[in-house]
């Protein structure tokens, strides 16, 4: 405890080399007090752990609220499959479906109240959202700073609109900066992501202990893991690309040092769509930084291989994976509430394979946002798609449908790391067009509101695709629980055996589980030396398995009276 005190005066030094000894005692400050309030600890990630990603409305009951709604389903439903749940941020908002927060502390009205989130909390361990780069223009905190309020002069970045700006890395294709009109008249103001995204002025070292008080008060309320959302961007410096900066990582490391000396075992995960090494920089040393980052390399590679039948860039991918720490993992998934990343797959697929792949997901329904580069010209930076749309034929079946999507999802639950599904993955969702026209917002084809009674029918029919995703993947992941071998540590290799399949080994020589993913229509004849059991169906095979058109197992080494 008192090194980490200890290094949280180094880290300051970094970040405010001039204030350390105004800003150190009131971080102690705010440690004492809330750790005189939590009295928590939670238990290391292991096999039985899988993350459920949804919107607190994702699912609808008439006269019921949502987030009561999203505890009746997980009780009902799932509470002997998923472990964890992400709700995506449920703050009261005024645009992007929840990412400018109005008010980090209170829950969107039209959601429920905390009480909703101290029922979940008994059953389930809750990950929370920290927007932290940015707010909303109605929040109370932008107020305060257009009236010029003593405190919040600077809790904003102010800009010259004449200073060159041009190398700054642009997620979107909007200005970097806003005209507001203050007390003090027009100031132009930094906006990342939208007029409606304010981004906070960490400079301002009042800004951070407000940010370290919101994360600490989210651990109060329950968060075993907390997102740090578009945390890349959350320090500014002139003629930079104001990304990933040396401030940014040493702004992680300092919440996670704060984190720590107050409450044991929550863990930081970092949301940064970008380049495979920049994202895992927010490991740091294994040790000192995130505890989690997704993995967004994952889900494009995946697209990538069924659309080609192929897994040649995946695998590659695979045998190139940096190990983890003991103390870190990645968070692997392969859909969510955003499109799937186009980023992170430079330097891993050509761009002449991408723009097929990019080709087939527009026939297939995908709508496609861009962002700015720093010539000017704009580039395609998300696919917005469900993921059952993403993978399969137009005139696909169902059967074949939930196949592909299953399989896909099997290569996911057997990875190192913790395992996310989206709620719409997981009830096999196809893309709501109607969603789609009705706001022209490209990421709505992949975040449709779904009626409770409607989806318990659909539920409850062997063969609607609804169930056959469903059922499909709770027997998988109560497989998953059951074996230590898929433990997020366990090491892992690649298992080479054809270009049309996906192979991964987990475990040793003596005692292992082989991964077996057919990405293609074609029938695969797999050696597999040895006497092995499907854990999917309880056959034993020897020497050699035909793998069928899309079909899928998990082989695990079988001993002699077992």
């Amino acid at each position: 405890m008192e090194d980490i005190i200890l290094a949280i005066k180094e880290r300051l030094r970094t970040i405010y080399p001039k204030q350390v000894e105004q800003v150190y005692p009131e971080i102690l400050s705010l440690i004492e007090r809330w750790k005189s309030r939590i009295h928590v600890s939670h238990r290391p990630i292991d096999q039985h752990d899988v993350c459920l990603i949804t919107y607190g409305d994702s699912i609808r009951k008439t006269d019921e609220m949502p987030l009561s709604t999203l505890n009746r389903f997980y009780k009902t439903f799932l509470s002997d499959t998923i472990s964890i749940i992400h709700i995506l941020p449920f703050y009261p908002y005024t645009s992007d479906d929840g990412f400018s927060v109005v008010d980090f502390r209170t829950i969107d009205p039209k959601l429920g109240d905390w009480h909703d989130i101290d029922e979940l909390k008994k059953h389930v361990d809750l990950m929370f959202d920290a927007v932290i780069n940015h707010v909303s223009k109605d929040s109370l905190y932008f107020i305060k700073y257009l009236n010029q309020e003593n405190g919040y002069e600077t809790f904003f970045t102010e800009i010259d609109p004449k200073v060159d700006l041009s190398s700054v890395t642009r997620p979107r294709t909007s200005p970097v900066l806003t005209p507001f009109m203050t007390k003090n008249g027009v100031k132009h103001v930094w906006t990342t992501f939208s007029d409606d995204q304010v981004d906070l002025n960490y400079q301002d070292p009042r800004v951070l202990i407000e940010v370290l008080d919101v994360l600490l008060f989210y651990v109060f309320k329950g968060a075993r893991m907390i997102r740090f959302d578009a945390v890349g961007f959350i320090w500014k410096k002139l003629n930079t690309t104001c990304m990933h900066l040396e401030e940014t990582h040493a702004l992680v490391k300092l919440m996670r040092e704060v984190l720590d000396s107050v409450v044991d075992g929550v863990k930081i995960i970092t949301e940064t769509n970008v380049k495979h090494d920049e994202n895992i920089s927010y490991f740091g040393n294994g040790h000192d930084e995130a505890s989690l980052v997704y993995q967004f390399p994952l889900p494009p590679l995946v697209v990538q291989a069924y659309i080609s039948e192929k897994t040649t860039y995946l695998m590659h991918w695979l045998n190139h994976l940096e190990k983890t720490s003991k103390d870190t993992l990645f968070f692997n998934f392969l859909s969510s509430h955003d499109g799937i990343g186009l980023r992170p797959l430079e330097g891993i697929i050509p761009d002449h394979d991408k723009t097929i792949m990019l080709d087939t997901l527009l026939s297939r329904g995908a709508k496609i946002n861009y962002r700015n580069l720093s010539n000017g010209q704009k580039t395609p930076y998300e696919c917005c798609i469900t993921f059952t749309d993403a993978l399969s034929n137009l005139e696909d079946s169902d059967p074949i449908r939930a196949m592909r999507l299953l399989g896909a999802h099997m290569i996911l639950l057997s990875l190192q790391g913790l395992p996310a599904i989206y709620i719409h993955s997981m009830l096999g969702s196809r893309n709501d067009l109607l969603g789609y026209q009705q706001s022209l917002i490209n990421r709505r084809i992949n975040r449709e509101k779904l009626n409770f009674d409607h989806v318990i029918q659909e539920l409850t029919h062997p063969h609607h695709l609804r169930y056959m995703v469903f059922e499909g993947l709770k027997k998988m992941i109560d497989i998953r629980k059951q074996e230590p071998l898929f433990h997020p540590h366990i090491e892992q290799q690649p298992y080479p055996v054809s270009d049309h399949v996906f192979g991964l080994l987990r475990g040793d020589n003596h005692s292992h589980i082989i991964t077996l993913v057919n990405v293609s229509k074609k029938t695969i004849q797999i050696p597999l030396p040895g006497t092995y059991m499907n854990l999917l169906t309880q056959q034993v095979c020897h020497d050699f398995i035909d793998l069928e058109p899309f079909a899928y197992g998990w082989f695990k080494l079988h001993k002699t009276g077992m």
